[in-house]
C-alpha cells in the first residue's frame, strides 16, 4: 500500500475527529453564547463541524474504495489514486484555513470559497480514472458492490457540479430556482455518497462471511436498484419548504424508507450465513456493522413519524431533523466506515478497551439522539400549539439539549479510543481483496 494512501487514511481519521470536536464545541458556545460567542463563535465553529462530517464521509468512502480496489492494478496505475488523494488533502486543508480566517461564500454544507470546487472537482476526475482501471481488468461484475461503487462514484460527480449551478448567473436570478437545485442536489448527493458506503458494507459482509451469494442475490440488486432510484428522487423530501406539489414529497419518503428495509434485510442474511469462528475472527467489524443495522432500524422509525404530515408540521426544522441526519451520518454512515476502517487495517480484536469504548460509543448515541428527539418535540409543541416565542421555546428546551452536550462529549471521547487503534495500524496496511 502506498504511502500516499497512508496518509490518506490518517487524514480521513482526523476529520472524523474533527467533526466529533467541533460539534461539540459548537454545542457548547450555541448553549452558553454568553461566555463563548468571542473565543468559540458558532458561526465558525458550524461551518467547520458540518464540512469535516462530509469530508469524513467522502475520504471514508473513497478509502475504503481505493483499498478493496488497488490489489489488481500495477503500481504505476495507482498514480491516478494518488493525485486523488493528493488534490482532496490539499483542498480540504485550504476550506479550514479559509474558515479559519473567516472566509466563506459558498452554500449550505460547502460554505467555503466555490473556486476551491475546481480542485476537489479535478481530484474526482482522477478518482473516476482510478476506478475505471479497476473496472477493466475485474473479471467479478456480477457483485453487487461493483455496481454500487461505479454508480455512487459517477453520480457524485453529477450532484457535486449540480450543486455549483448557483455559480451562473441565470440561476441566481430566482431565489426559488436557486434554492429548488440546492437542495436537490444535496439530497440526491447524499444518494451518491450511500451508494458508496452500502456497496461497501456489502463487500465487507461477502469478505467476512466468505459467501458470495449475499452479493449477487435478488435482494442484494434489489437494494441496489432502490438505492437508484432513491439517489435519483429522494431528493423530494429536502425541498419541503418550497411550493411543490405533496405526492413529489410523498414518493421521495416512501422511497427513502424501503431501501432501508432492504439494507436491513441484507445485514440479516449476512447474520444467519456466519459461522461463530467468523464472528470471532472479525468481530470488531461485525460489530459495526450490527450496529448500522440497529440504527437503520431506529433511523427508519424515526423517519415513518416525521413522513406524517400532521407530526412533520410540528418536526420540520427542528432538533428532530437534527437527529435524523446525527443518527443516519453517525448511526449509519459512521459504523459502516469504521467496520471498513477495522477490517482493512486488521484491528479486529474486540476486547477490553475497544469492548468498552464500543459499547460507550452506542450508549451515548443514543442517548445524544434521544435528547435531541425530546428536544424537538417540545420546541414543536410550544411552538405551533402553546404559540410561545423561538426564545421561549428554546429556553424550555435548554435541559434536554444539555443532556445532548454531554453525551455528545462522551460519544467523541469513545469514538477517539477506536480510533486511536486504528492510528497504530496504519503502517501495516496491505491491499485487500
Amino acid at each position: 500500500m502506498n504511502k500516499v494512501f497512508k496518509i490518506y487514511i490518517i487524514f480521513s481519521l482526523v476529520l472524523l475527529i474533527s467533526a466529533l470536536v467541533c460539534g461539540v464545541l459548537a454545542a457548547w458556545s450555541f448553549q452558553y453564547p454568553e461566555n463563548y460567542k468571542y473565543v468559540l463563535p458558532f458561526q465558525q465553529l458550524r461551518p467547520f463541524h458540518v464540512s469535516s462530517a462530509v469530508f469524513w464521509i467522502l475520504t471514508g468512502a473513497t478509502s475504503s474504495i481505493y483499498c478493496f480496489t488497488a490489489y489488481s492494478l500495477k503500481k504505476k496505475e495507482e498514480i491516478y489514486a494518488s493525485i486523488f488523494m493528493i488534490l482532496w488533502m490539499a483542498a480540504i486543508i485550504i476550506v479550514f484555513i479559509c474558515y479559519s480566517l473567516g472566509k466563506f461564500g459558498g452554500r449550505e454544507y460547502w460554505e467555503y470559497p466555490p473556486s476551491i470546487n475546481i480542485i476537489l472537482l479535478a481530484g474526482w476526475v482522477f478518482f473516476i480514472r482510478h476506478f475505471w482501471l479497476f473496472w477493466k481488468v475485474n473479471t467479478d461484475k456480477t457483485s453487487v458492490y461493483i455496481w454500487m461503487w461505479l454508480t455512487g462514484i459517477v453520480f457524485f460527480l453529477f450532484t457535486f457540479i449540480e450543486q455549483n449551478l448557483w455559480n451562473i448567473d441565470w440561476f441566481r436570478a430566482s431565489f426559488l430556482k436557486e434554492m429548488t437545485v440546492q437542495w436537490k442536489s444535496n439530497g440526491s448527493m447524499v444518494g451518491a455518497w450511500n451508494q458508496m458506503i452500502y456497496g461497501t458494507s456489502i463487500y465487507l459482509m461477502v469478505k467476512i462471511s466468505g459467501n458470495k451469494s449475499i452479493a449477487t442475490s435478488k435482494w442484494a440488486y434489489g437494494s441496489y436498484f432502490l438505492g437508484l432510484t432513491n439517489l435519483i428522487f429522494n431528493w423530494g423530501h429536502h425541498i419541503y419548504n418550497i411550493p411543490t406539489a405533496n405526492w413529489e414529497r410523498t414518493v421521495a419518503y416512501s422511497i427513502s424508507m424501503t431501501e432501508w428495509i432492504f439494507v436491513i434485510g441484507i445485514i440479516q442474511n449476512f447474520k444467519s450465513k456466519l459461522f461463530g469462528e467468523d464472528k470471532l475472527k472479525h468481530l470488531l467489524p461485525y460489530r459495526f456493522l450490527i450496529a448500522a443495522e440497529v440504527w437503520v432500524s431506529l433511523n427508519l422509525l424515526l423517519a415513518l413519524m416525521m413522513s406524517i404530515p400532521a407530526i412533520n408540521r410540528y418536526t420540520h426544522g427542528t432538533h428532530i431533523t437534527v437527529a435524523h441526519a446525527m443518527g443516519t451520518t453517525i448511526g449509519i454512515n459512521t459504523m459502516i466506515l469504521m467496520a471498513s476502517f477495522s477490517y482493512f487495517s486488521k484491528n479486529e480484536a474486540y476486547g477490553g478497551v475497544t469492548r468498552a469504548a464500543f459499547r460507550f460509543t452506542q450508549l451515548s448515541l443514543f442517548i445524544f439522539w434521544t435528547g435531541l428527539i425530546v428536544a424537538g418535540i417540545l420546541k414543536g409543541y410550544l411552538l405551533m400549539e402553546k404559540k410561545e416565542s423561538f426564545s421561549e421555546a428554546f429556553a424550555a428546551a435548554i435541559p434536554y439539549l444539555k443532556v445532548v452536550l454531554y453525551a455528545g462529549i462522551v460519544l467523541t471521547i469513545s469514538l477517539i479510543f477506536i480510533i486511536r487503534q486504528l492510528f497504530r495500524k496504519v503502517n501495516y496496511l496491505q491491499g485487500t481483496n
